[in-house]
């Protein structure tokens, strides 16, 4: 059993509270993010009936991961939860609760990696070549030419603002945990950005004229996430492509495409803004599928 280093007054609830404002102000992480690690780290608690964190240990921490299994929880909701007890075990060491990580040396369960989905060039261009015909179309068109142009994150497209467009062709991105990133604009993406800023001014009023956002609502507000997921779908039903198109897919579009044509994993991971390398080198599988799909059909000796 890990004991602390020192005892301490503070009650455990108010050391989640403290991880969970830890996470919020110094990682900077997503609200979304901020609730799942915090739900796991007390379903956890309740698991074991712990009383004090001070009594967590090795043996509980595999036990955790155990009555996961059998509760019917996922291999990658179960990595989840074993991450955020990790981090949170390291919070309560840095504190002085713990003396040591007691999660650090238990292993997640192995689970497949499903690869990324994305559209096929030819999708893509049937998706975004058409010539806008009202202020909502010249705001959609220029949206998803950068999400696909630049491999933004939905996120990241609706939090960009007007001085973001830079001139040579540059789009300024505010990334994951505020981390910035410069991007090229393709010259599609820039002719469709630049001709919805004409667009632009019809929906500028009185009572918005300070917005800064990039991309407006009718109301002229900033557009939000569920409002351009919305409106790309309707797109993609317009357009007549036979299959679920999301933001997301966009972005695995732009890695996978810019990968097979360029085999620079390194520059592809700077571009999607990835912090670590792994995170970029699912795009590795797509591209062997692909050099596996040309040469089943293009070689001689391929098929029997």
């Amino acid at each position: 059993m890990t004991t602390p280093a020192h005892s301490t007054t503070i009650h455990d609830d108010e050391w989640v509270f403290a991880f969970a404002q830890m996470l919020k102000v110094e990682r900077q992480y997503s609200i979304h993010t901020q609730q799942a690690y915090i739900s796991h780290i007390l379903v956890s608690k309740d698991l074991l009936t712990l009383y004090t964190w001070q009594n967590l240990s090795v043996e509980q921490i595999k036990r955790i991961v155990s009555l996961s299994k059998q509760s019917g929880l996922s291999a990658r909701s179960i990595a989840l939860r074993l991450s955020a007890l990790r981090q949170f075990c390291t919070f309560l060491v840095e504190q002085g609760v713990l003396l040591q990580n007691p999660a650090e040396s238990v292993n997640a369960p192995k689970m497949g990696k499903p690869l990324p989905k994305h559209l096929h060039v030819e999708q893509l261009e049937g998706l975004l070549t058409f010539t806008p015909e009202s202020v909502h179309e010249a705001r959609d068109k220029a949206m998803f030419e950068l999400v696909y142009g630049c491999g933004l994150r939905l996120s990241e497209v609706t939090g960009l603002n007007c001085l973001d467009v830079l001139d040579d062709h540059i789009l300024n991105v505010n990334g994951k945990g505020g981390k910035q990133r410069r991007i090229p604009i393709g010259q599609h993406a820039w002719d469709a950005v630049n001709a919805w800023l004409n667009w632009r001014v019809e929906f500028i009023t009185p009572a918005n004229c300070t917005e800064t956002a990039l991309f407006l609502s009718q109301r002229g507000g900033r557009l939000g996430n569920r409002q351009v997921a919305k409106r790309l779908e309707q797109l993609g039903v317009k357009q007549g492509i036979e299959t679920h198109i999301s933001p997301h897919k966009l972005r695995h579009s732009f890695a996978t495409h810019v990968l097979e044509s360029s085999g620079d994993l390194r520059a592809v991971q700077e571009l999607l803004g990835h912090a670590n390398l792994a995170t970029t080198q699912v795009y590795t599988h797509l591209d062997f599928q692909h050099l596996a799909g040309v040469y089943d059909s293009a070689h001689p000796r391929a098929k029997k």
